[in-house]
C-alpha cells in the first residue's frame, strides 16, 4: 500500500504508527472485554491514539469502555449493517450481536451525564426485538440514506464534540466487502463512507476508532486491501500532515 496519501498530501506514517502484540489466550467473553479495556487504557493514559482491529466485533465494548472513562461527552459512531442491539445472544451477553446494547449501558463521568449516546449508520438487517431498543432519531438506515442529499450534515449534527467510530466491515456493500461474516445486500460504497468519515474529522474530535469482523479469503485479497487502505485513510483524516512539513519535522 503507498504511504502518500493524494486526498490529504499527507503521510500519516511519518507520524509514527505502532503495532501492538495481539490479546492472546483462552479468555470468556468478560475478560476479553476487560482485557482489551485495560490495554487501551495504558495508552490513553499516556495520552496516545488508539485504533483496534478485531476480527469480531465484541472487542469494540473494552475499547469504548477505556475510552469513555478516559474523557466525557463521547458519542459513538457505529458504521454497520446490523443493530447489534441485542441484550443477549447464543447464550452471552457481550456476542457480537450484543455490542451497542452494552455501550448503552456505559455511563460517562460524571454519573450526572448520563448514558453514552450512539448514532448508527448503514443499518440494514435486525431483529424485531431489537426495534423497541433503538433510538429512531440516531438510526440512519442504508435504504434512507441512498434517497438523501443531506444525511452526512444530519448524522454530524447527532454526534457531540469527542466521536469514537466503531466499523464494521459489513457496513460495506458485499460487491467490494464480501470478506465478512454476515455480508447484507445494499450497504454503503468506498466513497460514501470516506465522505462521512471525514466530514466527521473536520467537524469533530475523533478519539478513537476501531476495524472488525474482516474475514480474509484466500482468494479475493481486495477486501483486505480496503480494510488496510480504510484504517489509513481516516488516520489520514485525523492528523493531516502536510507532507513538506512531516518531511521537516
Amino acid at each position: 500500500m503507498e504511504l502518500y496519501d493524494i486526498e490529504t498530501n499527507s503521510e500519516v506514517y511519518r507520524k509514527g504508527i505502532y503495532t501492538d502484540k495481539a490479546i492472546e489466550g483462552r479468555l470468556t467473553p468478560e475478560n476479553m472485554v476487560e482485557a482489551v479495556r485495560k490495554r487501551i487504557r495504558g495508552y490513553l493514559d499516556k495520552d496516545k491514539f488508539t485504533v483496534v482491529l478485531g476480527g469480531e466485533h465484541s472487542v469494540s465494548i473494552g475499547s469504548i469502555k477505556a475510552h469513555i472513562e478516559n474523557k466525557p461527552d463521547i458519542t459513538v459512531l457505529q458504521l454497520d449493517a446490523h443493530c447489534d442491539l441485542r441484550d443477549e445472544y447464543n447464550g452471552s451477553k457481550y456476542n457480537h450481536a450484543c455490542v451497542m446494547a452494552r455501550v448503552k449501558e456505559m455511563h460517562q463521568a460524571p454519573a450526572k451525564r448520563g448514558a453514552c449516546p450512539i448514532v448508527q449508520v448503514g443499518i440494514r438487517s435486525m431483529d424485531y426485538s431489537e426495534k423497541e431498543l433503538m433510538e429512531r432519531a440516531n438510526v440512519f438506515f442504508a435504504e434512507d440514506i441512498y434517497s438523501s442529499r443531506d444525511w452526512i450534515e444530519r448524522v454530524i449534527s447527532k454526534l457531540t464534540g469527542r466521536v469514537y467510530v466503531t466499523i464494521d466491515l459489513d457496513v460495506f456493500d458485499p460487491s467490494i466487502m464480501p470478506s465478512t461474516g454476515t455480508p447484507e445486500p445494499g450497504g454503503l460504497l468506498w466513497y460514501d463512507v470516506l465522505k462521512l468519515l471525514k466530514a466527521v474529522s473536520d467537524n469533530r474530535d475523533i478519539v478513537g476508532f476501531d476495524v472488525v469482523e474482516l474475514c480474509p479469503n484466500e482468494k479475493n485479497k481486495a477486501p483486505d486491501f480496503l480494510t488496510a487502505k480504510l484504517i489509513y485513510k481516516l488516520l489520514s483524516y485525523k492528523f493531516r500532515l502536510r507532507r513538506a512539513q512531516s518531511r521537516r519535522g
